[in-house]
């Protein structure tokens, strides 16, 4: 195991201090330009995402199409995702994951206005999209849509569940002190019993769950932020300057270079809004709507809430924390670091131990709905109940892999992921529209 992770940790190397990064700020500039700046048009998005569309065509609604992917994004990228990035890429990692949600709103935007523009009708009436079907239909590539169907499998079992299942288990074990075993099949019941309604019952769920949990994550970072008022300036400043500029070891905070903040706040928010990978644009694809335009700003706003807003507030806490009590992150690991903050406030510990429980079993049930639609593409739905069965063992035996390895196998399948889903943007974005 140990040799197979140094390989993988090797090819992230080569792909994250240089092209994945040019790639993605290529792509997301571009299409920021070419889109007029479609990120000023977030209010109207919002909008959009709580108003009704039941008399359009899909099988879901907008709250619901947006929901499913603000489930699977966010997870454990906003609370530890973020901490290893301040962790491993120093405070200066905390803008390059804004600026990827800021500038991925865009791409976000693109993949998921291609998505539905090329979405397919079944004959039993189930709507089906995404990165697949637009490289199938625009570009006219089946191989490449087979490639991106496979990654989709493997990044399913890897990001969307092997990552979130780890995490539970890890919460539980160290809170409660129950045994990885119970916890993983106890998880993979639950999710089981949500996923196999469809997107109906996924969406239904959904729409619960996400706004719930996020009002009580956010509640508690901003009560954070109003005990370190006095350091949130200076933090801002450090953070701003780390991005830029290389840094020396500070308080709690390692020294680093521009490159290595900038290699890890861009996979980190990546692996957190998932903008460029394509996976918003199969969720959007089922959503109740006659206009690619409303429903692409729709979902270009789960990105805004996903990075530039919960990561945001979660690296502000993480990086105050750590001004105003530099000696108490002494000694944590990469993943302690928003842990060590929570424990701040009263009960704190467990605020962010059910934050984490919640958010992981969200993308568990949000990214079995990604994989699904990649079975269906390859195998028909007479995969679907293996493709399940698999999932749900995968929930029960990802507690047991190495934190370390399950991170750096999710940044190299999202490399993978990326190149195909972000071929079709650059050679159809003709295709996109930026007006109804």
């Amino acid at each position: 195991m140990n040799e197979i992770l140094s390989i993988i940790k090797d090819i992230n190397k080569l792909l994250w201090n240089g092209p994945m990064i040019i790639i993605l700020l290529a792509t997301h500039f571009f299409l920021t330009f070419r889109l007029k700046f479609i990120q000023k048009k977030i209010g109207k998005g919002i909008r959009l995402s709580v108003k009704s569309s039941s008399n359009s065509e899909g099988e879901t609604s907008s709250f619901g199409a947006l929901t499913t992917t603000l489930a699977a994004t966010l997870g454990i990228g906003n609370i530890i995702g973020v901490s290893t990035a301040v962790a491993m890429g120093g405070p200066g990692a905390i803008l390059w994951i804004w600026l990827t949600g800021v500038l991925g709103m865009a791409t976000t935007y693109a993949e998921c206005y291609l998505g539905i523009h090329y979405r397919r009708i079944g004959k039993d009436g189930t709507f089906s999209g995404g990165p697949m079907y637009v490289l199938e239909y625009g570009l006219h590539s089946k191989p490449l849509a087979i490639l991106y169907c496979f990654l989709t499998l493997a990044a399913s079992y890897g990001v969307g569940c092997s990552t979130q299942s780890n995490s539970i288990t890890d919460v539980t074990t160290n809170l409660w002190g129950l045994p990885p075993y119970i916890v993983g099949f106890v998880t993979a019941l639950i999710t089981g019993l949500v996923i196999i309604g469809g997107i109906k019952s996924i969406g239904n769920i959904c729409t619960k769950l996400v706004p719930a949990m996020g009002i009580f994550y956010m509640a508690a970072c901003i009560i954070l932020l109003v005990l370190n008022i006095n350091f949130l300036l200076p933090a801002i400043k450090l953070i701003i300057r780390s991005a830029f500029l290389p840094s020396a070891m500070i308080g709690g905070f390692i020294g680093s270079t521009i490159k290595t903040a900038a290699r890890y706040g861009i996979a980190r928010g990546l692996f957190s809004n998932e903008a460029g990978i394509g996976t918003a644009a199969i969720a959007a694809s089922s959503a109740k709507t006659d206009n690619p335009y409303n429903q692409a700003l729709v979902s270009m706003s789960a990105t805004f809430w996903d990075t530039v807003v919960m990561c945001g507030i979660t690296g502000l806490v993480i990086v105050s924390h750590i001004l105003k009590y530099p000696a108490s992150v002494k000694g944590a690991s990469a993943s302690e670091l928003t842990t060590v903050a929570f424990e701040q406030i009263p009960f704190g510990g467990y605020i962010l131990g059910l934050s984490i429980i919640a958010f992981a079993t969200a993308t568990l049930i949000g990214w079995s709905y990604f994989g699904e639609k990649a079975v269906v593409y390859l195998f028909g739905k007479e995969g679907i109940g293996t493709y399940r069965i698999c999932y749900l063992v995968m929930i029960f035996i990802g507690a047991i892999l190495s934190l370390e390895f399950v991170w750096e196998l999710s940044d190299l399948i999202n490399a993978f992921m990326i190149i195909p889903n972000v071929l079709s943007i650059w050679l159809l974005y003709r295709d996109i529209k930026c007006t109804e």
